[in-house]
């Protein structure tokens, strides 16, 4: 039986070695990049299918909570206890459960925040660095005290505390379809988080003496137990972020009566901790066209004035959640307003001090709204009764709440930039009620599948916001200084989240960039949307893992997309191709063609591809449909047309629809520099003014991978040939894309046209609110 197992495990060995080496066998100068990902991705089974679905015996666990906390808002403590009913819905004999304990993260005597150092010489050490090397200074009496763990018979359970973890021993097994119930209580000091970093925390406003607490990732909590990795107990380092099971919410929270609390689900007490006039104003949203405060900006201000001694409870239910997290200030502004999706109600909502009055009254509810609709289209209908937006100076997600930035000057005006940030922040904290909260997949292993999918919905998003919106990720052009950088400098996107040295540029606009490409540009907008919806369907309320991701955008749109999981997730290779060579014949025979497409030459492209299609298909943005989201910025933009050059297709005219009498043969040598295949994508200009695109399959490259020779026949004379004309492919070097084309502005001269523009952002000296007598608000 021995000999039997080592034959079998040599030749798997050899098998694994064999596929590796066809993969990356040097001598070969194709089927590398197009061979199938094979024993890369783990195999399916009964729990995965080969389609990417949830297979027929797929599991997960579930836990719910019942929890009470208070606030002690002198002191900056919480106090906190809860019931924790666990249901073991695997095939497993469970002896222990592994519970978080992320507030340990800053305990001082917890090694496990590794990620926060960077490995420096004394040479290159600032005075910023100098604290860091003494070992986290200030953090004494922070983290995580568990004062009791008991049975649901109140008799002790034995456990064990390793850094941002808790392991509690079960006194006998827990048997598939069983659960279990016990009680944890425990307290920690909330952190002021903009002194000593942290996902919640608080924040301290000395010019009036008030705290706004955003408490997150504060309660022990349940650690994911799956088919594919079992317990995943990683420690928390302060950067990969969280993997949680789905479970049902009662939390009473107990806060100064002057404080008001947004939270997680839905508040079942406000008559008892609303006054008659904010009951009303509740009542009064539920059914507003437009934005309703329900605790006014004077109500705040003078809570702000008068600190109460006493204290309320107020009472919140969840169901089928991840997650809890609430924030609790008596500086907080409420307003509210319904959103229909699908004929379900949610209740779309924001609080915000003073401090940020004037961006968030006119747009955070209004944002929150439109994010969850048009991330409803892309995916599956928001099922959460409300949705909310916190300003806490930060960016952080909890199921149906998130904490952002966005505050304006103390004269209530704002830079334009800040205004954009602020809108950006709140969709991408909003959409992960949908990546990871819903499509729940394992942030602390895959960063790219919450952060780079929601970063790519958001990404279409903002478009439909408003098609001016300055995107800084998405687009395949904005992707290319990432990509030509060293190859030291570089990791797969399918690189654990904790060794990522680039982690923004590779976990969020790689992944959003390499799925706008997929969508625009190798399987089209109707094979990707129905693919990527179909994907959301079959992974909401589940634990979804890439391979069920790469294989259900496959399964889908009948599309074999190997090569590009292989060359954008797998690999750090860039795209660039390169047009070396045009040779031109010519005969005056007359050959039969083809009917063509001709269009009259125009400006140089500026939009990316997503803006023109959106533009060009007629999409009604969302403050063309909604005039009140146009601010001062919106109209002092317009006095600048240089901004708002537009590309625009005009069609030939029936004379130059036709060719001539001549057949000219157009030889194009291609090679392939970077190492990344894409498709072949090229603007022919003539020389009658006119042009037509041509697209060619990335399987052009299939037998040659790193050069290509292909002939075009043509009944009119080419001026120029653009190759990759709207930049959509990411191609790191457009300086040999082109053959008879002008030369394109040297980097310098780019760099003053773009500092130009900055200028009209308000991003130095005072801004242009400031700097206009009478702005339009």
């Amino acid at each position: 039986m021995l000999r039997y197992f080592l034959s079998i495990a040599l030749f798997t060995a050899c098998s694994i070695l064999l596929a590796q080496n066809v993969r990356n066998n040097p001598n070969s100068n194709h089927g590398n990049k197009f061979e199938q990902l094979g024993t890369i991705l783990p195999d399916p089974n009964s729990y995965r299918t080969a389609s990417g679905a949830p297979g027929n015996q797929y599991w997960q666990m579930r836990a719910d909570y019942k929890i009470d906390v208070k606030l002690d808002e002198p002191n900056t403590k919480i106090y906190g206890s809860e019931w924790i009913t666990y249901y073991n819905n695997s095939p497993d004999k469970l002896n222990y459960l592994w519970l978080q304990l992320d507030e340990n993260e800053h305990d001082p005597k917890v090694p496990s925040n590794y990620s926060s150092g960077e490995s420096k010489t004394a040479e290159k050490i600032t005075e910023n660095d100098l604290e860091s090397l003494d070992n986290r200074p200030g953090l004494e009496g922070y983290g995580v005290n568990i004062e009791s763990v008991l049975n649901e018979s109140g008799q002790k359970l034995p456990y064990l505390i390793n850094q941002t973890m808790m392991r509690i021993d079960l006194p006998k097994e827990l048997l598939p379809g069983k659960k279990v119930k016990f009680f944890v209580k425990w307290n920690y000091k909330i952190p002021d988080r903009l002194a000593i970093g942290g996902r919640g925390g608080l924040e301290y406003f000395p010019e009036d003496g008030n705290h706004l607490f955003t408490i997150s990732q504060w309660y022990p909590r349940m650690c994911v137990y799956s088919d594919f990795q079992g317990w995943q107990n990683k420690q928390f380092t302060g950067r990969a972020e969280f993997a949680l099971a789905f479970g049902n919410f009662e939390v009473h929270i107990t806060v100064p009566s002057d404080h008001i609390i947004a939270a997680t689900g839905e508040c079942k007490n406000y008559n008892q901790v609303l006054t008659p006039a904010q009951k009303q104003r509740w009542e009064k949203a539920q059914s507003s066209k437009e934005v309703v405060e329900i605790v006014t900006l004077d109500e705040a201000a003078k809570a702000e004035k008068n600190k109460s001694t006493n204290t309320k409870t107020w009472i919140y239910k969840a169901e089928n959640v991840r997650d809890f997290a609430w924030g609790s200030s008596r500086k907080f502004i409420w307003d509210a307003m319904p959103v229909d999706i699908e004929g379900h109600k949610t209740m779309c909502m924001s609080y915000y001090a003073k401090e940020a009055y004037n961006l968030w009254r006119k747009f955070s509810t209004k944002t929150v709204a439109h994010t969850i609709k048009t991330y409803s289209k892309y995916t599956i209908p928001y099922p959460y009764p409300v949705a909310i937006s916190v300003e806490a100076s930060n960016g952080m997600e909890y199921p149906m709440i998130c904490f952002n930035f966005g505050r304006t000057e103390k004269d209530g005006t704002y830079a334009e930039g800040t205004k954009n940030g602020m809108l950006g922040v709140i969709i991408h904290e909003v959409g992960h009620n949908f990546f990871p909260m819903i499509i729940n997949s394992d942030e602390r292993q895959w960063t790219w599948m919450d952060e780079g999918i929601n970063t790519f919905v958001q990404f279409l998003t903002q478009e439909e916001f408003d098609n001016n919106y300055p995107t800084d990720r998405g687009t395949a052009n904005r992707i290319t200084d990432y990509m030509r950088l060293p190859k030291s400098q570089l990791e797969p996107i399918m690189t654990n989240s904790e060794n990522l040295v680039q982690f923004g540029q590779n976990a969020y606009a790689k992944t959003a960039a390499g799925l706008n490409i997929l969508r625009e540009t190798i399987l089209g907008r109707e094979l990707f949307d129905h693919a990527f919806k179909e994907y959301a369907r079959r992974w909401a309320f589940r634990h979804p893992t890439p391979a069920d991701f790469f294989r259900t955008m496959e399964d889908a749109s009948g599309v074999d997309l190997d090569w590009f999981w292989r060359a954008w997730f797998y690999d750090i290779e860039p795209c660039d191709l390169s047009l070396d060579s045009v040779h031109v014949k010519i005969t005056n025979v007359k050959t039969p063609m083809i009917k063509k497409d001709y269009f009259m030459q125009s400006p140089q492209i500026t939009e990316s591809l997503t803006k023109l299609r959106n533009r060009l298909s007629g999409m009604q943005f969302l403050v063309d449909r909604d005039t009140s989201l146009r601010d001062f910025y919106y109209y002092y933009n317009q006095k600048d047309s240089s901004r708002r050059v537009l590309y625009n297709p005009v069609p030939a005219p029936p004379e130059l629809q036709k060719g001539g009498d001549s057949t000219y043969l157009y030889e194009l040598h291609f090679t392939n520099k970077g190492g990344m295949v894409m498709p072949v994508i090229l603007r022919w200009n003539y020389t009658d003014g006119t042009y037509e695109d041509e697209r060619i399959s990335v399987q052009i490259w299939r037998k040659n991978e790193q050069e290509i020779t292909k002939t075009f026949i043509r009944n009119k004379e080419v001026q120029s040939i653009i190759l990759d004309p709207f930049k959509e492919t990411a191609d790191i070097d457009p300086g040999n894309n082109t053959w008879n084309v002008k030369e394109t502005p040297s980097r310098f001269e780019l760099f003053k046209t773009q500092k130009e523009n900055r200028r009209h952002r308000g991003g130095n000296g005072p801004n242009p609110m400031q700097k206009e007598k009478k702005p339009k608000a």
